[in-house]
C-alpha cells in the first residue's frame, strides 16, 4: 500500500495547477500510511510547538508531543530556549505535564529530578548502586530554534537551517512583525479528523464565502483571495479585507497601506498554519494522533498595547465561531472520505485552491 501511494504522489510531482485534483481517501484514512507520513514528516522535519511568550523567563516550561514523542520545552537558567525528551531516564515514565515555571522537574514514579538544563540532580536511594553515575545521566536534547516568535523543534539530529528555508516567506510577511505580537489567547483541542484535512481547510480561501457567510465572508471574502508563489517549505495566499482596518489597530508602522488591509495565510508544513493580520494573527500547531484524530494548539497574537479586554474577546469569539463552522464541515469531509464511492475531483483555480496543490507538491517531495 505504501509503495502504491508513494507512486501516486510521484505521479503528480511538478504538475501544473491546471492538472490539480484532490487525493484518494487512503491518504486520509489508511493507518499504515499515517504511520509512514508521521515518521517521515513530523519526526524528521522542523515542527512548530508554540510561541516564545509561553517560555518568556528562565525556568518557564511547557510540554507537548510530536507524534508519539513527549517533549519538554524550557528556558534554562542561562535564558536559552531548549527542548528535551520528556521521559525519565530511569524506567520511561513521562516526566512532567502542563506548563509553568520551575527550576526542576521530578519524575512522579521514583522522584528522579532533573534541572532546566536536563541534567539529573537527584535520584533517591541510588547512591549504593554500582552502575549508577548521575553525571552521565541527562535528558536527550532535541534541536530547537525560533522563527517570527514561533518555537520549532526537530527530533532528527541534523536538520536544515529553518531560517534559510523560510527566507522567501519572510519577504511576504516581514512587515507584519509577528515576533512583536503578543499571545493573548491559547487553547488546546482534539478534533476527530485527519490532520491534512484540517491544514487544507485552514489554508484555502475557496470556502471563506460559502461556508463562513455570516462570519469570515464579512471580513475576508473569497473574491479577494490571491495565490502566493510557494517555496519548498512553505506556501500561502493572501486575502483583502472587505472594509479598511481601523487606524487604532493598524499594526506595525513599516506596513504599507495594502499590507495593513491584507491578511496573509501561510503554512510551514507539516505543523504550522498562520493567519497573519496587521492588527492580530491566529495560528494552529498540528499534532497528528491517528488517521482520524488531531490535536491542535490554537493561539491568537495581537500587535500593540491598545487592545481592550472586550476587543480581544470579540476577536476570540469570531475566531471560535469560524473554527466551529470549520469543524462541523470537516466532520462531514471525514464521513465522506469513508464512502466507497468517493473519487478525487478537480481543484479550483490557484487563487481559490492553489495552496492545496502546493501542499500536495510538498507531500510529493517529502514522501517519495
Amino acid at each position: 500500500m505504501i509503495n502504491q501511494m508513494r507512486a501516486q504522489l510521484e505521479s503528480i510531482k511538478g504538475q501544473p495547477y491546471a492538472h490539480a485534483h484532490s487525493l484518494p481517501a487512503d491518504f486520509y484514512r489508511d493507518p499504515t500510511w499515517f504511520e509512514y507520513e508521521s515518521d517521515a514528516l513530523f519526526s524528521n522535519q522542523w515542527v512548530c510547538v508554540g510561541r516564545v511568550e509561553e517560555v518568556a523567563n528562565p525556568q518557564d516550561y511547557f510540554t507537548t508531543q510530536i507524534c508519539s514523542e513527549p517533549v519538554l520545552v524550557v528556558r534554562d537558567d542561562a535564558d536559552e530556549l531548549r527542548a528535551f525528551s520528556n521521559v525519565c531516564r530511569h524506567r520511561g515514565t513521562v516526566l512532567t505535564e502542563g506548563a509553568g515555571s520551575s527550576p526542576q522537574h521530578a519524575c512522579p514514579y521514583h522522584h528522579w529530578v532533573y534541572n532546566s538544563s536536563g541534567k539529573l540532580i537527584a535520584a533517591p536511594g541510588m547512591s549504593d548502586s554500582e552502575n549508577f553515575d548521575s553525571d552521565k545521566i541527562k535528558l536527550p536534547e532535541f534541536q530547537c530554534t525560533q522563527w517570527s516568535g514561533f518555537i520549532f523543534v526537530c527530533l532528527c539530529s541534523d536538520p536544515p537551517d529553518l531560517k534559510k528555508q523560510l527566507v522567501g516567506l519572510d519577504q511576504h510577511i516581514a512587515g507584519y512583525h509577528l515576533d512583536s505580537m503578543q499571545l493573548k489567547y491559547t487553547a488546546d483541542e482534539e478534533w476527530p479528523v485527519n490532520w491534512k484535512s484540517l491544514l487544507e481547510n485552514y489554508m484555502e480561501g475557496y470556502h471563506l464565502t460559502p461556508l463562513h457567510l455570516e462570519t469570515l465572508h464579512k471580513v475576508n471574502p473569497s473574491r479577494l483571495c490571491e495565490h502566493l508563489s510557494p517555496g519548498d517549505d512553505y506556501f500561502g495566499y493572501k486575502v483583502g479585507f472587505a472594509t479598511r482596518v481601523p487606524d487604532d489597530t493598524i499594526g506595525h508602522p513599516e506596513l504599507s497601506e495594502e499590507e495593513r488591509n491584507t491578511c496573509v495565510m501561510a503554512a510551514v508544513p507539516p505543523g504550522l498554519g498562520i493567519g497573519i493580520g496587521s492588527d492580530y494573527s491566529s495560528y494552529l500547531c498540528f499534532q497528528p494522533l491517528s488517521p482520524e484524530s488531531v490535536r491542535i494548539k490554537i493561539g491568537l497574537i495581537f500587535y500593540g498595547d491598545t487592545w481592550s479586554p472586550n476587543d480581544i474577546e470579540s476577536a476570540v469569539e469570531l475566531f471560535n465561531e469560524t473554527m466551529q463552522e470549520d469543524k462541523d464541515v470537516l466532520l462531514r469531509v471525514r464521513d465522506g472520505l469513508r464512502s466507497k464511492f468517493y473519487q478525487p475531483g478537480p481543484l479550483a483555480p490557484p487563487a481559490m485552491e492553489g495552496t492545496i496543490w502546493d501542499f500536495y507538491q510538498y507531500l510529493s517531495r517529502s514522501l517519495t
